[in-house]
């Protein structure tokens, strides 16, 4: 078996899931948005790089809030998310130009959040011939950009939108 050398991911694969801190809330409360890659913040919602993304320019929308379900969403935060994923679909359109998107919710653990106490949406930036034959030979993905530097592509296109 070839072994995949990923030695950042050990910090999350070590920390008990129940004493985790809650990664959104940890973020909102940093002003080292570079550092902690946070793109945006809006009035209600902000969004960052998953550290663990599933393909280049994975994003995560996340409410200011820390709630676990939908459902304890209010109307404006409800509004607000949905118009962030709407401004970094087009923002990722435009950047890094996939051909598709997963746009995503888990609620609970058992649905595959990996932080079911904050509510969040995936936005998965795809392109044709993505999956490769890693995922079905190796069992492994191929992450083919630093986060550091999809982070200052994407910041720099939203900075570019502001100056238009």
């Amino acid at each position: 078996m070839e072994k995949l050398w990923a030695p950042w991911r050990a910090i999350y694969i070590t920390q008990p899931k129940d004493e985790a801190e809650c990664i959104f809330c940890a973020k909102l409360n940093d002003t080292r948005d570079a550092e902690n890659y946070v793109l945006a913040r809006r009035e209600h919602s902000f969004v960052l790089l998953n550290l663990y993304p599933y393909n280049n320019g994975h994003l995560l929308v996340a409410p200011y809030r820390h709630v676990a379900d939908i459902t304890e969403l209010t109307p404006e935060e409800s509004l607000s998310l949905f118009q962030l994923t709407q401004e970094m679909v087009e923002l990722i359109r435009r950047v890094m130009r996939p051909d598709g998107f997963n746009i995503g919710i888990n609620l609970g653990r058992v649905a595959g959040a990996g932080f079911p106490g904050h509510f969040h949406i995936h936005i998965v930036p795809r392109w044709d011939g993505d999956t490769s034959f890693m995922p079905v030979v190796g069992d492994v993905k191929v992450i083919s950009e630093s986060l550091d530097r999809t982070y200052a592509k994407l910041k720099e296109g939203l900075e570019e939108e502001k100056r238009q």
